[in-house]
């Protein structure tokens, strides 16, 4: 194996996984139009690599084939090779993954592709050896074998690709099936409670992805039905995924996944929107139970990413890798004389049991920090400690321990900074500054709208999808525009400055106008404005993040309740009827897309606080809509001043509700139903509660 010492084409981009394939031997181009009028011109088939900078077997096939002479020999004589990140361009991915799991029935990453010159897939798989081995096909035969068939059999390739070509579109194009109601909500908890592991939580077997969005899934099902089992299932995998070594007990935050039903050994690299997601699931657990972990672990992945994920900017950056100096995990774990060499014997024996971290170790000898098998509570009382001091004295050793961390070689970050995967993070701010109290959480918030309407927008306002180096780049996709705009509105329900809404609003207009089907009903994948590739999806999978069409439902009907604007609502119940036959076949394969359903189905409830900005009064009653969990509520705040003109003007229904007796006062409705206006604010508790 060796690399170039001249860069390829991938020199001049600003992905970093892009970048980190600059020295290949293989003469690389990204994706664009040099590298097809390339293969037109000289007649070769295109071979197309998708992956990203923190993914393991992206760097295996990199060290194994890319960087080997004799593959790049093969690549450069034969084919066009191409390099896509797939974080950049997802919507490339989407349709290519599609491809590969439509004749592989899998797929996974590094996403390997051969196409026509005419952009045509008959080929594709995931990870391959250079040469043939453990099951599998090496690359060097089958770039050689494809090479001979595009010389000898060209009519099969080209009918091949044709082919997919023709399959893969109708995959992508859902038919109205009619509506869904409370029936699916119900089967998706039965199905869910069937696969749950009631050991160790989660569903189904290793390995075991977090999916939070199926946990706020099931805190909504409670809501509704008061079914105690759905709480539960929540409660378990939460608490089961930060005992286990998924969580990261030094320096916080979770990894991507685990590989083992015990949530002990995490695939290590870290991405934003897995940290986003699960600090909303926490912090809405937490508004339900009251329980203190769980707003302490909303905390600490909070303190995670603004320590270590925040750019000077205020924007968030996408991920840390799994490996550094070339091995998974060494970053992460310890052994124990590591461990007493930083904290002592008779402490660092202490920390060693209580965090399982052994001579044998749990992970390639060594050993991942976690408390599958010992309980604070239960070392706490042998200790003789009270529960807050044991908590400080155990800080002050994971203190100790992250900063003899931080001197270790660091996993690489990938410091890009993508819209989509932002206005998820926003929304967990947002969220966790308003329920947890900390304004800290809202200023970042804030400083990431204000990075990213500073930099990642055209002059004509078209949203922009990646940030790096100073540049931005690529028409945003439907999840940049969803996830922003649920971020949005966050951040207004937290800060109440009707400027967020009309963001909110203006975006949703732009969403509309970009991606929205008009005939047959959903959103589409990419812009209409945007490159068009050889199909146009629309992605409602509820994966490991929630779907843009998921969230745009909830989106469009929170913003119809806020600003009265029953248009949406109505585009919201087109959206259903669209994907109501696709969601009816594995509802728990949509449970993102189910909350807007919950909230489809209602009650909902619109609340208008009227009041002084700045008078305790108001700020008792909007903190009391803060702390309560109230999923199918909206607030809507009107200020007692010249501040309320721009929400009147968003939102023209609060006009006649204002101050009575000259207190704050909240006026509630449900179902298109008023109550009478109630200043009290234990009995606008109350009536929260109910």
């Amino acid at each position: 194996m060796t690399t170039n010492n001249k860069p390829n084409r991938l020199a001049q981009e600003k992905s970093p996984y892009l970048l980190q394939h600059a020295y290949n031997p293989v003469d690389w181009y990204p994706w664009g139009e040099e590298a097809f009028e390339k293969a037109r011109t000289e007649d070769k088939l295109i071979f197309l690599s998708i992956g990203y900078s923190t993914c393991h077997w992206c760097h295996v096939m990199e060290r194994e084939s890319f960087e080997d002479e004799e593959v790049a020999e093969i690549l450069n004589k034969e084919y066009v090779a191409i390099k896509v990140d797939r974080e950049e361009r997802p919507d490339i991915d989407h349709i290519y993954m599609t491809v590969c799991q439509a004749m592989t029935g899998h797929g996974g990453w590094p996403l390997t592709v051969l196409m026509t010159p005419e952009k045509k897939p008959f080929f594709a798989g995931t990870y391959f050896p250079k040469k043939a081995g453990r099951g599998m096909p090496g690359l060097v035969d089958i770039l050689t074998r494809v090479a001979e068939s595009w010389e000898q059999q060209r009519d099969r390739v080209i009918k091949a690709g044709e082919e997919v070509v023709g399959a893969i579109q109708p995959r992508f194009d859902a038919v109205p099936e009619g509506e869904v109601g409370a029936d699916v909500l119900d089967r998706a908890f039965k199905i869910l409670r069937g696969i749950f592991d009631r050991q160790y939580g989660g569903f189904g077997r290793a390995p075991k992805f977090p999916t939070p969005h199926t946990l706020t899934f099931l805190l909504r099902y409670w809501k509704r039905s008061g079914e105690k089992q759905a709480l539960s299932m929540v409660e378990k995998t939460l608490e089961s995924m930060y005992r286990g070594g998924i969580y990261d007990h030094i320096g916080y935050g979770f990894s991507r996944y685990a590989t083992d039903e015990k949530w002990l050994v995490p695939h290590f690299e870290k991405m934003l929107y897995d940290n986003a997601l699960l600090a909303i699931a926490y912090t809405e657990t937490y508004q339900v139970t009251g329980k203190e972990l769980y707003a302490g672990l909303a905390k600490q992945i909070f303190t995670y990413v603004l320590r270590d994920m925040t750019s000077p900017e205020g924007g968030f950056y996408s991920a840390e890798d799994a490996d550094s100096e070339g091995e998974e995990g060494k970053f992460y774990v310890w052994n124990p004389e590591e461990i007493t060499a930083v904290l002592g014997d008779q402490d660092g024996k202490a920390f060693c049991r209580l965090y399982n971290i052994t001579l044998g170790g749990n992970f390639e000898g060594r050993s991942i920090p976690n408390l599958i098998l010992e309980t604070p509570e239960k070392f706490a009382v042998e200790l003789k400690m009270e529960k807050g001091e044991f908590t400080s004295y155990v800080e002050n050793l994971r203190s100790k321990l992250f900063e003899a961390r931080e001197r270790r070689v660091h996993p690489y970050k990938d410091d890009k900074i993508l819209t989509s995967w932002n206005g998820l993070m926003i929304a967990a701010l947002a969220r966790g500054g308003a329920a947890l109290g900390e304004p800290l959480y809202t200023r970042a918030a804030v400083r990431a709208v204000d990075f990213i309407y500073r930099e990642l927008r055209r002059s004509d306002g078209r949203l922009l999808a990646r940030y790096r180096d100073g540049e931005p780049a690529f028409p945003a996709y439907l999840d940049d525009y969803a996830f922003l705009i649920w971020g949005l509105m966050e951040l207004y329900e937290t800060t109440f400055e009707a400027g967020y809404l009309r963001k909110g609003v203006e975006l949703t207009r732009d969403t509309l106008k970009l991606f929205w089907d008009g005939e047959s009903g959903g959103f589409f994948f990419y812009g209409e404005d945007a490159e068009q590739l050889i199909a146009r999806s629309k992605e409602l999978y509820d994966g490991a993040i929630p779907s843009g069409n998921s969230v745009m439902l909830l989106n469009l009907l929170r913003l119809a309740r806020l600003t009265g604007d029953e248009e949406l609502a109505e585009i919201a119940g087109k959206q259903i009827s669209t994907f109501a036959g696709e969601v009816e076949k594995h509802p728990p394969g949509y449970t993102s897309f189910l909350q807007g359903v919950d909230f489809y189905l209602g009650p909902t409830r619109e609340v208008v606080i009227a009041g002084r900005q700045d008078s305790a009064d108001t700020k008792a009653m909007l903190s009391a809509v803060h702390t309560q969990y109230n999923p199918r509520t909206v607030i809507v705040f009107h200020p007692e001043d010249g501040a309320g003109k721009e929400i009147e003007e968003l939102a023209p229904f609060v006009r006649e509700q204002r101050l009575a007796d000259d207190r704050a006062t909240a006026y509630v409705c449900q179902n298109y139903a008023c109550q009478s206006p109630v200043n009290d604010v234990e009995a606008f508790v109350e009536i929260l509660k109910g």
